[in-house]
């Protein structure tokens, strides 16, 4: 059986890290991305102690640069492109939109939306010549919601949603996938900044029908099944993992 090659950037924490080791345990060959140097190569090593091969490799999703090298070196590496996890992102600076202005949009948006077009531009160069590839983008409930207090987010999830549907529109004539996952409230740090602080965060998840937060783990089953060929027949889709958020 081919051993299938895997990059995941935004890899060094919460649903990024969780992933990289799940698919380490299912014995994929794993590039792991971001922006720190001794944390990726400390998951690195992780990977490799779970049995998988695996590289890190530093890159910033803002530039555009950095992602072709990224994407070149983990070809280079491994020789192909079976699976993209685009998980980097960051949760900006939540608050009224009335407080919003050019540069808190420019720090999401740089981030979740226009790291996830340059992400897709490369993957998507080398799974078309190769004839197969899945993609998995990191979207949220609130792609498809809207949230008080969260404009500019929820606008960059929901750019995510929209490019997943046309990049698979696109890709599907060639069998490349290109799917979003979309998690409710995780138990990640990034949570933690959002919410800024115990109450809000026990207000949130009190708003789950689940009434729980989601692990991490949880999210990175579903980017396993979506990124497989148990997933084959599915392209263009956004898979909600919230516990029942977005069904409210």
């Amino acid at each position: 059986m081919t051993v299938p090659v895997v990059l995941i950037t935004g890899a060094l924490t919460g649903i990024g890290r969780a992933t990289a080791l799940a698919f380490a345990r299912e014995g994929a060959h794993i590039v792991v991305s971001g922006r720190h140097e001794e944390a990726g190569q400390e998951l690195a090593a992780a990977l490799r102690d779970l049995g998988a091969e695996a590289l890190f490799v530093r890159a910033d999703v803002r530039r555009e640069e950095e992602v072709e090298t990224l994407v070149a070196r983990a070809v280079a590496a491994f020789g192909r492109l079976d699976a993209a996890v685009n998980n980097a992102g960051t949760e900006g600076s939540p608050g009224p939109v009335t407080d919003q202005d050019g540069d808190r949009y420019a720090v999401t948006f740089d981030t979740n939306v226009l790291g996830t077009v340059l992400s897709l531009k490369h993957e998507m160069r080398v799974m078309l010549s190769q004839g197969h590839g899945s993609i998995v983008n990191l979207s949220s409930t609130m792609g498809h919601k809207g949230v008080p207090g969260a404009s500019i987010y929820t606008a960059s999830k929901h750019a995510v949603e929209g490019l997943t549907k046309a990049a698979a529109l696109e890709g599907a004539p060639a069998g490349v996938r290109v799917n979003a996952v979309a998690p409710g409230p995780v138990d990640t740090a990034m949570l933690d900044r959002f919410t800024g602080g115990a109450d809000r965060k026990a207000g949130l998840v009190a708003g789950v029908p689940m009434k729980r937060a989601g692990r991490p783990e949880e999210i990175a089953q579903a980017i396993l099944f979506l990124a497989s060929d148990k997933a084959s027949f599915i392209t263009g889709q956004i898979l909600s993992v919230d516990g029942g958020k977005s069904a409210t």
